[in-house]
């Protein structure tokens, strides 16, 4: 399994991937069919994440991994959840996911921003098989946007590990502990294992 196919168009997902892989390349759906999308309507990231996997391997009959993420803030009662991505709206920026965010938790004191994201990949094998990793990361949403590095929601979202925002953290740090690193070492093991 040398090349298998990434069931996004986020660059930045893809990066991130990229670096995170153990064995074989990741290549974006994008480079082998331009244009390719799919609507995300499953109910859990589960759901969501099988759903553009299984289309991908379908589409380029090569083993696919999609990966599906939310956060989950204690306030507002599990929201932003399976919409984290378009939380501000289809087309929305990440600065526009986030202030909304911060928003929506104006006045809230620091013990009800508690917050955790959540990843699910999916690996869909041609032949059938699937897999699903998962891993999570506590924390809780800041005030205000802290930090330069990373994507989406880092720089508002502080790692009770880390003591500090995942903006504020060199890739290294974030590697340690993310969610999506937690589901992608699963994966590795997996792969690792298996082929």
């Amino acid at each position: 399994m040398t090349n298998m196919v990434l069931a996004s168009a986020n660059r930045d997902k893809l990066k991130e991937l990229k670096k995170l892989i153990s064995r074989g390349e990741i290549v974006a759906i994008g480079e082998i069919i331009p244009g390719w999308d799919i609507e995300e309507t499953g109910r859990t990231l589960e759901e969501n994440a099988l759903l553009k996997a299984r289309a991908a391997a379908e589409a380029t009959q090569r083993t696919a991994i999609a990966d599906d993420t939310g956060l989950f803030v204690w306030a507002l009662g599990d929201a932003p959840g399976i919409y984290t991505a378009r939380y501000a709206g289809e087309n929305c920026t990440y600065r526009d996911n986030t202030d909304k965010l911060l928003n929506a938790l104006c006045g809230e004191k620091n013990s009800n921003r508690r917050a955790s994201f959540r990843t699910v990949i999916a690996l869909v094998i041609p032949n059938g098989e699937e897999y699903i990793f998962q891993g999570s990361v506590e924390g809780r949403i800041t005030k205000d946007h802290s930090g330069k590095e990373g994507f989406g929601y880092d720089p508002v979202f502080f790692s009770t590990e880390l003591n500090k925002t995942f903006a504020e953290c060199t890739t290294e740090e974030k590697n340690r502990v993310s969610h999506r690193a937690r589901a992608m070492r699963k994966l590795n093991e997996f792969l690792n294992r298996s082929f």
